[in-house]
């Protein structure tokens, strides 16, 4: 098997987690499903998998390249990632603002094209995603096992699928789940502090296992 099933399996929990955590991605789609129905829902979520997908392209492209060229490069950005995780889930624990209370009002309309458009460029522009796909996925690629750009493909792929089941479901049910959010603020804190709690575990379990 050209990816370790053990993280394979990891990769799978941990981005399935932070998935169904509220974030930009699921917060847009949902306003997009708000103001234009489940299609403008739908093409959000297709514009924001898109854009994942090519910063997963890059990534693999490049990192496969940079460790081909010096393996120590792999120990390096493992590291630095790890350490990226753990302070990003220092700050879903510690924030606490409530990025729902801006949610639309439905009705306000949206076509899918723009969806898709505003997706597919909110996502790709936003260097917070470039960063996190640099930090993340090289988490779960064993460099051992040879094909690191196969690797990337399968995580990428992973990641994609588990996008438009999440952020899918939350476009085509947007008036409920929007509804939802805004009436139990308190569940949304802590799923925060859970997911935060996820990420500096695995930080730290990914920068001394390995």
């Amino acid at each position: 098997m050209p990816i370790d099933p053990h993280l394979l399996a990891l990769f799978t929990v941990t981005t399935l987690v932070a998935m169904i955590t509220p974030g930009p991605d699921m917060l847009f789609v949902l306003g997009c499903g708000i103001r234009g129905g489940a299609r403008a829902g739908l093409l959000a979520t297709a514009g924001v998998a898109t854009s994942e997908a090519i910063h997963v392209a890059v990534a693999a492209a490049g990192l496969a390249a940079l460790f081909a060229a010096a393996p120590v490069a792999f120990t390096v950005v493992r590291i630095v990632g790890a350490a990226y995780l753990i302070y990003l889930g220092v700050q879903m624990i510690r924030n606490r603002k409530r990025a729902e209370e801006d949610l639309p009002a439905p009705g306000s309309g949206m076509s899918g094209r723009r969806a898709f458009a505003s997706g597919l460029m909110t996502n790709l522009l936003n260097p917070k995603m470039v960063t996190f796909t640099i930090a993340f996925l090289p988490q779960f690629v064993d460099p051992s096992l040879g094909q690191v750009w196969l690797q990337f493909a399968i995580l990428g792929a992973v990641l994609i699928a588990l996008e438009f089941a999440v952020d899918g479901t939350v476009g085509l049910l947007a008036g409920r789940i929007g509804g939802w959010m805004r009436r139990r603020r308190a569940v949304r804190r802590r799923v925060d502090v859970a997911t935060g709690g996820i990420f500096i575990g695995l930080g730290v379990r990914l920068a001394v296992e390995r």
